[in-house]
């Protein structure tokens, strides 16, 4: 079947140049357009030349937009460039358009080996200038200066009624890119190149490009590029002045491949230059044959009514009738984003700006992310990614979602190990979370959410190992060995438990082993403790042989034990803070390590015998000595009346104001300490008594103290805590006809309001009749 020949002035004044917005829908149908008519023997498109060889997999059913070309320095993969593009760009249109027809299509812009030799910082290569050109000059916006002379304040509301509202056959398909050509001519007649010295380099290769496929292929050359460089590649200039432009230029040697991008990162809020305001917008107006706004609309409805907002049909009616009446009043042909939007919060979120926020992330952005297939060309550790996503069914998104692991189940502790051993790697896939239901250590929560830059981070970890398995191994071992803070390295043998990598803990131990041995500084001993001690307890769920760790935490316990009194003396104010979460996190860990470790029973013995050195020796700063006071109290070693007794000796008259709140402050500050004083009238008192009898002159200092202190607890804490010192001691009458001995607290329990609660918790815990009676008897006991 023999082509029809190309219409008559085609390619009259040359190569035909189709000057396009980057990401622009009505650029893209332009350009489909102008190609179906042209028919030209091959397509040149604004790209790095390298991936010339990846065009055949635009044929691919499994590369579906929005994708990126990602070149990487073979020797630095951090250095690397994208060059996106969605369904609704010009270029992605063009390729589809060649690839579908048989016709040969080509990047002609300046090659990669040069382009990230050039440039020092990663980013796009179209789009992102050394800071230096940046400086010395302003480039200059062409929509913004288009649409100025029109006389439209927003260059996005111009372009939607110049482009994307020009409806197919209105003009004969090469029109708009005259049009374009002859604008942005004017444009660097006035403002010269731009302020973009480099885009001269550019241009200069791409002349070249296009001299050698007319040579190639005659002159039926089609270009698509940025319309701001479609008067430069017309221009009259020789070759060699051309070549010597290129001449001396940087290289790198380079890779490219396919990788997956979102409409999120097509957004300029994102970072990315060339970004539009609205991807999701655009790829609707690209991808609806007929009424746009009402299809807008519907979709806005669905948005809503998933979010259990109430959306009704009328509602989508009157939204689309009010969106035409705005456009017919600010004299638009059509009714664009401005005005379908304003008549969403009207109509469909009811004046709130709440709902529209949900709008315009979820439709007006999007969260789209497309798929590349397995045949474009990846690093190892890619595919073995890949194939671990795939066996445990784990599919990267580009939304926001929690995963919830059960690591009891095979499935999801694998999952669990290799979310673990990329973050290792440093690629941030999975970000942990507090679990909202239990909080066992058999269960893990995750955020998950896929960022096209983790691609540059896996080829990055690709240096460490073609699995991610054996990559984490070696980054773990690594970083081990470079380590510098002891803490750093127990964090390390933390990390190697959760991610499940034997080969490595047996290095990261060793490390671990002699660093512990020669560190003498209790504070970081102190600091390592907890990580270890959280380490032992994941063989339990893991299966893992943590008995390795057994020993180096045992033998760090006795160390924090004996250096912490002498560690505790003449501390400054800053260093005592830090000292306290220390004694919290040891606390906490000595009760995990006694419960873990058989033969240890005098572990807590021995650290709460350091807590009574602690509370009773007066080097030691007021806030340490509170809360040794506290811990002991918690753990039931001291009596009411024994810390009653601590509590006056450290606020009697002789104490300085400041070191007394400082006690105050390590006694009931932290979780509960609110609680303590309002179920104990006798610490109450004492707080009380001595906060009243601090001298004016003192107050002042001791005042932001006790406001750290106090503004820690819960409304409801501070305001019963006000209600008691406001009633003094005995204030009050108790309930059930029970005199008070706190004010607001009966001296004995009233067994008449309690027993009405027992039909409610009965209801609430689905209890049978025979399994009332034994509730019933655990209440009547603990009444008791």
């Amino acid at each position: 079947m023999s082509e029809a020949p190309p219409p008559a002035g085609a390619f009259e004044a040359g190569p035909l140049l189709l000057g396009v917005r980057h990401h622009g829908p009505g650029s893209a149908r332009a350009v489909r357009a102008a190609l179906d008519a042209a028919s030209p023997a091959v397509v040149l498109i604004e790209g790095p030349p390298e991936a010339d060889a990846l065009v055949p997999l635009a044929a691919d059913p499994g590369l579906r937009p929005p994708v990126a070309l990602l070149a990487h320095a073979v020797d630095e993969p951090g250095r690397s460039a994208f060059w996106p593009m969605a369904d609704f760009s010009p270029e992605w249109v063009a390729i589809r358009w060649a690839v579908e027809r048989g016709v040969p299509a080509r990047f002609i812009d300046l090659p990669a080996t040069h382009s990230l030799a050039w440039q020092e910082d990663t980013g796009d290569p179209e789009e992102e200038a050394p800071e230096e050109e940046a400086a010395e000059h302003a480039r200059v916006d062409p929509l913004a200066a288009l649409a100025e002379a029109a006389g439209y304040d927003d260059p996005e509301r111009w372009w939607e009624d110049a482009v994307e509202h020009r409806g197919p056959g209105l003009s004969e398909p090469f029109a708009p890119f005259a049009a374009l050509e002859d604008a942005m001519g004017a444009l660097r007649e006035r403002y010269g190149d731009g302020g973009r010295p480099r885009d001269l380099v550019r241009e200069a290769y791409m002349r070249l490009q296009i001299r050698a496929a007319r040579k190639e292929f005659g002159d039926e050359v089609a270009v698509v590029c940025g319309a701001w460089h479609v008067p430069a590649l017309r221009a009259k200039t020789t070759v060699s002045a051309d070549r010597a432009l290129l001449k001396g230029l940087p290289k790198l040697k380079t890779d490219l491949t396919w990788v997956p991008w979102t409409h999120r990162r097509l957004a300029r809020s994102s970072g990315y230059g060339a970004g539009i305001d609205s991807p999701g917008w655009y790829a609707h107006l690209f991808g609806v044959a007929d009424r746009p706004v009402e299809r807008w609309l519907t979709k806005v409805a669905g948005l809503l009514r998933e979010e259990d907002r109430i959306v009704s049909s009328a509602h989508v009616i009157e939204a689309v009738r009010l969106a035409d009446t705005l456009a017919v009043m600010r004299g638009r042909p059509l009714a664009g984003l401005t005005e379908t939007m304003d008549a969403v919060r009207a109509v469909l979120c009811e004046g709130s700006d709440v709902p529209l926020s949900l709008v315009y992330d979820r439709l007006v952005v999007g969260d789209v992310l497309g798929e590349v297939p397995e045949s474009a060309p990846a690093v190892p550790l890619q595919r073995d990614l890949a194939r671990e996503q795939r066996r445990l069914r784990l599919k990267p998104e580009a939304l926001e979602r929690e995963l919830e692991l059960d690591l009891r189940k095979d499935t999801d502790a694998a999952r669990g190990r290799l979310l673990h051993r990329l973050r290792l790697l440093g690629v941030g896939w999975g970000e942990p979370a507090r679990s909202r239901g239990s909080t066992g250590t058999f269960r893990e929560t995750w955020r998950l959410r896929w960022e096209p830059e983790l691609s540059v981070r896996i080829a990055e970890a690709g240096v460490w190992g073609t699995t991610v398995l054996g990559a984490a191994t070696a980054r773990a071992e690594a970083d081990a060995v470079g380590a510098r803070a002891l803490a750093d390295v127990t964090a390390l043998a933390e990390q190697c438990l959760l991610a499940g990598l034997p080969d490595a803990l047996p290095v990261v131990m060793r490390v671990l082993a002699d660093r512990a041995a020669l560190d003498a500084d209790v504070s970081h001993l102190a600091q390592a403790l907890p990580a270890l001690v959280r380490s032992l307890r994941y063989g339990d769920v893991r299966g893992t042989d943590t008995g390795a760790l057994a020993d180096v935490a045992a033998a760090l316990a006795e160390r924090v034990f004996i250096g912490l009194p002498p560690a505790c003396t003449t501390l400054d104010t800053d260093a005592a803070q830090e000292m306290r979460g220390h004694i919290d996190a040891v606390h906490g860990a000595v009760g995990l390590l006694a419960e873990t470790l058989t033969g240890h029973d005098d572990l807590r013995p021995r650290w709460r015998a350091v807590l009574r050195t602690l509370s009773q020796r007066d080097t030691v700063p007021g806030l340490l000595r509170g809360r040794a006071v506290r811990l002991l109290l918690d753990d039931g070693e001291l009596a009411a009346e024994d810390v009653a007794r601590l509590m006056g000796l450290a606020l009697s008259p002789g104490t300085p104001p400041g070191d007394a709140a400082a006690w105050v402050e390590g006694f009931v500050g932290g979780g509960g300490g609110g609680l303590l004083l309002v179920h104990d009238e006798q610490l109450l008192g004492l707080v009380d008594a001595w906060l009243t009898s601090v001298p004016a002159d003192a107050f002042t200092d001791v005042l932001p103290l006790l406001r750290r202190t106090f503004s820690a607890y819960e409304p409801g804490v501070r305001r019963t805590l006000g209600e008691l010192v406001r009633r003094g001691p005995g204030g009050g009458a108790g309930t059930g006809g029970h005199p008070a001995t706190s004010s607001g607290f009966a001296s004995e329990p009233d067994s008449g309001r309690a027993d009405a609660v027992l039909p409610v918790l009965r209801l609430l815990l689905g209890l049978t009749p025979d399994q009332r009676q034994p509730l019933d008897d655990d209440l009547a006991g603990v009444g008791a």
